[in-house]
């Protein structure tokens, strides 16, 4: 059995997004119905994250690595590896973990660790990614699934998906529609992973 390790930092949606998936498209059974995979565990760096009530909620085990208790990133970092580790994860996914990983971090889970940035990547890395569209003028905004690496929103592209920037536009409304899409995309993408 494959396992899923879930890294969550707010209400997470895209963790729910990839659970109900799973349960739906019924992973857990042997291929080729199933990805003989499984959604093992959510990890939050913030103990009054949403995402974990919704997590109990659809019985999978969580755990909190609370960042403040950590004199620093690597000593955080240290912890959190721990915490993930002991669910020997196929994959550990982002979704929405608002924390930047250190190089050693990132480098313990590569090829196993994925993101999902509110952006067409390469363009609008790191935070403000709706306003900062709006204020450039683009048509188009949307989502990326990428693989972590240790540059900030480099890594390579696993799917994207595009919606309208419309006349008007607010950051949040156009956050909204474009979390739309990463519900649809960000569980097409690992399911994608899991097949390899």
């Amino acid at each position: 059995m494959k396992h899923i390790v879930i890294l969550i930092s707010g209400a997470g949606s895209n963790m729910a997004a990839i659970a109900r998936a799973a349960e739906r498209e019924r992973w857990a059974e042997p291929p080729p119905r199933g990805l003989s995979a499984r959604v093992a565990a959510v990890v939050s760096n913030r103990p009054d994250a949403g995402g974990l009530r919704v997590a109990a909620e659809l019985s999978i085990p969580t755990a909190v690595v609370d960042h403040k208790t950590f004199a620093s990133r690597e000593v955080f970092d240290t912890a959190l590896m721990q915490a993930i580790d002991v669910h020997a994860p196929a994959l550990v996914v982002l979704a929405g973990f608002m924390r930047v990983l250190t190089p050693g971090f990132v480098a313990h889970y590569a090829g196993r660790l994925v993101n999902i940035h509110p952006s067409l990547l390469p363009a609008f890395p790191g935070l403000h990614t709706h306003q900062r569209a709006i204020d450039e003028g683009c048509k188009l905004a949307g989502a990326t699934v990428h693989r972590v690496t240790s540059e900030l929103d480099r890594g390579d592209i696993l799917a994207q998906a595009a919606v309208p920037v419309l006349p008007g536009d607010t950051a949040e409304a156009l956050a909204a529609r474009v979390q739309t899409q990463e519900h649809l995309i960000y569980p097409r993408a690992v399911a994608d992973l899991l097949r390899k």
